[in-house]
C-alpha cells in the first residue's frame, strides 16, 4: 500500500526528564541536527517547535541511529550552587512513507447489485441499478443508488471505496508509525540512554558502540559526521 522512501527523514525531538534544563537541551540538539543537515547540503523544512523533514537522498539511514534516549550533564543556568544536573531528551526518527500505486484487486470484492429505494422502502425503479460494494480485506462497505443505470452507480462506488480505503491505510500507517515512534525513544527515562552529552567533561559518547568525542561546542554545531559513520559501520554490521 505504501512505500518507504529512505532518503527524507522526520526527525522528531521532545524534552523528557529533567524540566527546564531538557527543554532547553531538545532545542540545542535540534539546532545541531539543522546545522549538520545544512553543512551536508539536506533541505529542511520545520513541522513544528522540535520537528523536521530533512530532504535529500540517504538523510534517513545516515540519521536512523539516531533515535532513543539522549542523556545531558551539566551544571544548568538557574543552577546557583554548581550543581551538575542530568537531564534527558528522546529523537525518534522516521523514515518519510509515500503512498504508490494504489490498486484495488478484483478478488478483494464483493459485488451486490439490488433494487433502488426511495423513502419508506418504496422501489423507485424496477432493475437492480443499486450496487453494493464490499472490500474483503477491511471489511469496508459502500453503496450507490443515485442513478438509474448500474454501470453509473458501480464506477461512483468504486470512486467512493478508493477514498475510504486511502483513508484507511493512511489510519493504519499513522498507527504503525506512532507505533515505530514508542519503540525508537522508550519511555525517556535516564537509564534508556543511548547517547551522554557530559558538559564537565567536554565530551559525548555512543554507549552502543562505546565511541567519544571531545570539543562538545563543536559538536552541537553539527559536527557529528564522525561519531554517524562510526555508528553505520559498527550497527549495520
Amino acid at each position: 500500500m505504501c512505500q518507504e522512501r529512505h532518503n527524507n527523514a522526520i526527525l522528531e525531538i521532545r524534552p523528557a526528564a529533567g524540566g527546564a534544563e531538557a527543554s532547553l537541551f531538545a532545542t540545542e540538539l535540534l539546532k545541531m541536527y539543522i546545522a549538520w543537515a545544512q553543512n551536508s547540503n539536506y533541505k529542511i523544512e520545520m513541522l513544528d517547535d522540535l520537528s523536521i523533514m530533512i530532504i535529500g537522498s540517504g538523510a534517513f539511514e545516515k540519521l536512523k541511529y539516531e533515535s532513543g534516549v539522549h542523556r545531558v550533564q551539566r551544571v544548568p543556568q538557574t543552577e546557583t550552587q554548581g550543581r551538575i544536573h542530568t537531564s534527558t531528551v528522546t529523537v525518534a526518527v522516521l523514515p518519510e512513507a509515500t503512498h504508490v500505486n494504489f490498486q484495488i484487486n478484483d478478488r478483494d470484492l464483493k459485488i451486490d447489485v439490488y433494487r433502488a429505494s426511495g423513502a419508506g422502502g418504496q422501489h423507485v425503479n424496477r432493475t437492480e441499478s443499486a450496487v453494493r460494494i464490499t472490500h474483503l480485506p477491511t471489511n469496508t462497505v459502500v453503496t450507490c443508488q443515485e442513478n438509474r443505470s448500474q454501470i453509473q452507480n458501480r464506477a461512483r462506488a468504486m470512486l467512493v471505496l478508493q477514498s475510504k480505503l486511502v483513508e484507511y491505510y493512511q489510519n493504519l500507517e499513522n498507527s504503525k508509525r506512532s507505533s515505530d515512534r514508542k519503540t525508537q525513544i522508550g519511555t525517556g527515562d535516564r537509564s534508556e540512554k543511548i547517547r551522554t552529552y557530559n558538559f564537565p567533561q567536554d565530551r559525548v559518547t555512543d554507549h552502543r558502540i562505546n565511541f567519544s568525542l571531545h570539543n562538545l561546542p563543536r559538536v552541537l554545531c553539527g559536527k557529528i559526521d564522525a561519531l554517524l559513520s562510526n555508528l553505520q559501520s559498527q550497527c549495520n554490521q
